[in-house]
């Protein structure tokens, strides 16, 4: 488990940069704001307070044509504290929060979209 956990600390980006994964979709919604379907999108631009010291901050705030907020988190792989930490947000705060997974090729490629 200790080493598990130093593996995932190496592979672990700075606050403000995207992983491969993070950057593919960050395509994905650009694409999506020219075809008029996102308004606006930033990369780790809300922070979800959930308890004292503990946060929450989604790859995405994302904000689609009809105005509505949403909070996307991109995933290869999840940690259970991280699906944890998507679904005590997604009860705290009255917006939608999207998990997003990419989706094999065998499995019609694309992304994977689960709604919290």
């Amino acid at each position: 488990m200790a080493m598990q956990k130093q593996l995932q600390a190496l592979g672990r980006l700075t606050v403000g940069v995207m992983n491969r994964t993070e950057a593919a979709y960050a395509a994905t919604l650009e694409l999506r704001r020219a075809a008029g379907e996102v308004l606006w999108f930033k990369f780790e631009g809300l922070k979800f307070r959930l308890a004292d010291n503990t946060f929450y901050t989604p790859d995405f705030a994302v904000m689609l044509a009809s105005g509505a907020l949403e909070a996307h988190e991109v995933k290869g792989d999840w940690e259970d504290d991280a699906r944890a930490k998507i679904k005590i947000a997604a009860d705290m705060y009255p917006i939608q929060f999207i998990a997003v997974q990419v989706q094999s090729k065998k499995d019609g490629g694309g992304w994977k979209i689960e709604e919290f």
